[in-house]
């Protein structure tokens, strides 16, 4: 098994020497304005999945794909010889749609937005259905006797029982 925190730093590694050769030594007229966003590497370190970027269309994205598929040779073992591993990973490379993923929240938001905009709105020119207290409040002019509705409760009922308290 190997060690996560080399794992990790496999897969560091492995991002900044793609990003470093795409830049300098791939010339293929198909590679669009690319960016490395992230590498994962197996535990066993034989395979690694590059994530990039691109910007521009859906022709530019497929372009650049076809551009790195073709390089993937070079950069295999570009990253092969600077790991020194017993191994060179293979290499995949995905494209990052974060910027989709991105925008498809951005517009879900603006829809949370609005929707409470129109509930804001519609809240404002409410009326209660029934009082605007509908709770019961305790009179402030209590008798002069100083009962209590409690008080005034207990003795009707035993008024209408006939009577005084037993």
């Amino acid at each position: 098994m190997t060690d996560p925190a080399k794992v990790r730093r496999h897969a560091e590694r492995i991002r900044e020497l793609v990003a470093s050769v795409v830049r300098s030594q791939i010339k293929d007229p198909r590679l669009g304005m690319i960016t490395i966003t992230d590498a994962r590497i197996t535990a066993d370190l034989r395979d690694a999945t590059v994530f990039y970027t691109v910007l521009g269309d859906a022709a530019a994205q497929s372009s650049t794909a076809a551009a790195l598929e073709s390089a993937k040779g070079l950069l295999r073992s570009t990253v092969g010889k600077a790991l020194g591993l017993r191994h060179s990973p293979t290499l995949t490379f995905v494209l990052d749609d974060v910027q989709d993923q991105v925008k498809h929240i951005d517009d879900l938001l603006a829809a949370a937005r609005n929707a409470d905009a129109e509930v804001q709105r519609l809240a404002a020119r409410a009326q209660y259905a029934g009082e605007a207290q509908p709770y019961r409040l305790e009179d402030e002019d209590e008798d002069a006797e100083g009962e209590t509705d409690a008080d005034a409760e207990t003795t009707a009922e035993d008024e209408a029982r006939g009577g005084d308290r037993p």
